[in-house]
This record gives C-alpha cells, structure tokens and sequence, in this order.
C-alpha cells in the first residue's frame, strides 16, 4: 500500500547543508577591500612632527579640540570643511591627507643626483651633504672637495660642537681657536667647531675629506 506522505526532495542547484537565503560568492569578485586611510592618525603625526599641541592645531584650525581629540583617535570622521581647515593650518593640500600611506622602505636608496651640493664658488670648495635632512643641526656629514687654494672658513658653531674630518686625498690643513694641524691622506682630526675654524686645501692638487658635524 502506498504511504501518503510526500518524500522532500532537494533542488539540483542546491546542496543539503546549504540555505536557500545564504549568499553565493560572485565569481570575478575581488577577494578584498582596500581598507579607507586612517585620516585621524595622519592628522596626528602630522601634528606631532610639527611640534604642535592639540590646543596649537585647534586654535590655528579653528576646529574645537574635542573635535580634533575624537577625529585623531578616529572615533569621528571630519568634513570636507573641517579636514581642509586642518591641512591649511597643517600646510598640506587634502590630497596628502587622504592619500593611503606607503609603508617605510626597509632600504632606502638615494642616487647621485638626490644628493644636495653646496658649492662655494670663489673659496673653491664643494660640499656634498651626504647626510639626512631630518638630522640637520644634529649630525650631519659631508663629501668636502678642495681645489688648491680652496678654503672652508666657518665661525663658531652652538657650544659643544665638534668636527670631525678624515682626509680622503691630498693635502689638508686645519685651523682651530688659532692652532693649525697638517693632514695627509687617511690622517683624521677631531677639533671644537664652536669657535671660528678653517679647513684649507695644503697641497697643489684637489684634496678631498670626509666631514662630520656633532652639533652641541
């Protein structure tokens, strides 16, 4: 005898352990979101690396700075008005602040032509500023090239600095608070730069030295 009930069967398209409302995956989808930039951090650093308070950035932006606390922790997200308020007391365009951030080179190569060079025209030098620009007025060192003749005079630096320079070729002769050294090829002289010096090229060739500036 036939059962009255009715076996249940499932649609082809769809397997038993799926349900009918789950969603399917879109074939082509991208598999990811870029994740929006963090604008309240970019604020921050930005405020940071310019020496400003939150009281600095909010009086200059004329943004609130309860605000500006809630926008930097990104608990709130500024308007277009607010944020270019922020980026012209900040002096970058909107473009900067919205742009998603690299993450920080491991090695970090600069080529010749990036290297600064100062020359000093009639005192026949050239110095090339081999080091960062954010170490300025702490620790800099340079590629110093002397014609014959040349001369690097300085006047006293902050108190406490000191020079440093190894000589790469030729001749050099340096002068310090009225004492002066002659150096040859390798020789290093370490002297106070906080009073009037000189660096001069001895020799009747291009000398050339290896400067380094600790700032006091």
């Amino acid at each position: 005898m036939a059962s009255s009930a009715t076996r249940r069967t499932t649609p082809p398209s769809q397997s038993p352990s799926q349900s009918p409302s789950q969603p399917q995956a879109v074939s082509g989808a991208p598999s990811s979101i870029s994740a929006p930039p963090r604008v309240g951090e970019q604020i921050q650093r930005l405020r940071t690396e310019r020496k400003l308070t939150l009281d600095d950035l909010s009086r200059a932006a004329g943004v609130s700075k309860s605000m500006l606390s809630e926008i930097e922790r990104d608990k709130a997200n500024p308007t277009i008005a607010v944020a270019w308020r922020l980026t012209n007391a900040l002096g970058v365009s909107l473009d900067q602040l919205f742009a998603a951030q690299r993450a920080p080179e491991t090695i970090a190569v600069s080529g010749p032509h990036d290297i600064p060079t100062l020359d000093g025209h009639d005192a026949k030098y050239q110095l090339r500023v081999w080091g960062p620009i954010e170490l300025a007025g702490k620790f800099e060192w340079y590629e110093l090239t002397l014609q014959p003749g040349g001369a690097l005079v300085s006047n006293a630096h902050e108190p406490g600095t000191r020079e440093h320079l190894t000589v790469l070729a030729g001749s050099i002769e340096i002068e310090a608070d009225s004492e002066v050294r002659r150096l040859k090829p390798a020789d290093t002289a370490r002297y106070q730069a906080d009073v009037p010096h000189a660096i001069r090229n001895a020799g009747k060739n291009e000398a050339k030295a290896l400067l380094v500036v600790i700032h006091g």
